[in-house]
């Protein structure tokens, strides 16, 4: 026979619904939304669940459902950040000795998909023949600029035309002269390293494990530096917004010396000095030496005006001036423009300054961004203790933000979402 579950005694514990407690009692008492929530992360229960409707449109009846909320941050919900934490550990064990080639190949296109395509090459077509007739076009590339999002909506990738579909800045691609050259490998169609081959006739496949660092810009003691005068916030805070790009060529650098498609799982956590950190497990081998080399040739060129002089400071600030109203807007999208408050001069815009910046032959970059001397090669086993931990140490912080690494109090409303390091997965 099934016993009901009895609710435990609770004579010690006073009535929550008395509103005759004294204040200080009824501050002691949980609430119950906050008791629910605890009980929901034992069981790993989402605690933001997202409530949807489902529609039977023979029936016309609905009902409501909830499905997991899928946060990556443990700061908003544990259980979902924890799930999403387990699948990048598998797929960082899975991917990362792989030792065939992994199969993507596209889906087939649908008749929704099609039908857009089609539909485009329509109002292409209308849109040149008002080109061709001397009218003006800006309705129609409008109306293309939205039907190429939803191709991007439909579940199709790129454009019909190929390649960007906005123009990029471009400076010159000449090596620094600073920095070492660096061989080139014919490029390999495979994302597989090499295999070893034992006395004993034992295959093995090896991978690496390798952490990058950012260069020294003063002493630190316990995350602070010893001497504020002399400690290079500047560089220390470019190094950080551009260190994306730094790892971005990096990988590309990587690529072009090992022959081969690199395929790698990186994550990267603050230092106690809040400087980032990269560690990167590498499908595949090659010499520590050549990885040491590529990290010493590697750097990313910050290409932005020049923001070491303060020109407006104080009461000295840019005054704002409109603009003629008219019935079309401006092709910048403002509305008015700054201008300089002792002589009037029309402020540049950002992109201006940076249009500038790229006619002018003689220019140097604001800034270089390099991985400081300490370079950390391993070569790791596929299913060896230490290929677990190096998993566990990429998973580690995979669900913290930069405040819960480094122990900062989250104030309401001051979140440090905006310096959030996040996993990135590049496994194919």
């Amino acid at each position: 026979m099934t016993e009901t579950p009895t609710v435990p005694p609770s004579a010690t514990s006073p009535d929550g619904s008395d509103r005759t407690l004294p204040r200080l009692i009824r501050d002691t008492l949980p609430f119950a939304l906050d008791v629910a929530i605890e009980v929901a992360k034992n069981n790993g229960v989402c605690i933001r669940p997202i409530e949807l409707r489902r529609l039977d449109t023979h029936t016309g009846t609905s009902e409501s459902f909830n499905i997991p909320c899928g946060a990556t941050q443990e700061a908003k919900c544990p259980p979902c950040a924890n799930r999403n934490r387990q699948l990048r550990r598998a797929q960082c064990r899975e991917g990362w000795h792989l030792d065939h080639e992994p199969i993507a190949e596209p889906n087939p296109s649908t008749e929704d998909q099609r039908w857009l395509i089609e539909f485009r090459a329509d109002v292409q077509a209308k849109r040149d023949e008002a080109e061709r007739d001397g009218e003006d076009t800006l309705d129609w590339d409008e109306a293309i600029a939205g039907i190429d999002a939803e191709i991007n909506a439909a579940g199709m990738r790129g454009n019909v035309l190929g390649g960007r579909s906005t123009p990029k800045r471009s400076r010159s691609t000449r090596r620094r002269q600073d920095a070492p050259d660096l061989p080139k490998r014919a490029k390999q169609d495979t994302t597989l390293g090499r295999t070893f081959i034992a006395s004993d006739g034992k295959v093995y496949r090896p991978s690496l494990f390798i952490t990058l660092t950012l260069p020294s810009y003063g002493r630190v003691r316990n995350g602070v530096p010893v001497n504020p005068s002399t400690y290079d916030y500047a560089a220390a805070a470019r190094d950080a917004l551009h260190f994306s790009k730094l790892v971005d060529r990096f990988v590309q650098n990587l690529r072009r010396v090992a022959g081969y498609d690199v395929q790698y799982f990186a994550s990267v956590e603050p230092q106690k000095r809040l400087a980032p950190h990269l560690h990167m497990a590498i499908r595949g081998t090659m010499p520590r030496a050549e990885v040491k080399a590529i990290a010493a040739a590697t750097y990313h060129q910050v290409w932005w005006p020049s923001v070491d002089e303060v020109r407006f400071d104080g009461d000295y600030l840019p005054v704002w001036s409109e603009r003629t109203e008219r019935a079309e807007p401006y092709p910048d999208g403002q509305a008015g423009d700054y201008l300089d408050p002792a002589t009037g001069e029309l402020l540049p815009t950002w992109d201006e300054a940076l249009d500038q910046l790229g006619t002018d032959e003689a220019a140097e970059p604001l800034h270089v961004v390099r991985f400081g001397t300490q370079v950390d090669v391993q070569g790791v086993l596929a299913g060896s203790p230490d290929a677990d931990q190096c998993i566990g140490y990429l998973s580690k912080y995979l669900t913290k933000s930069l405040g819960d690494t480094r122990g900062f109090p989250h104030k309401r409303g001051h979140r440090f979402q905006a310096a959030d390091f996040r996993l990135s997965i590049v496994f194919s």
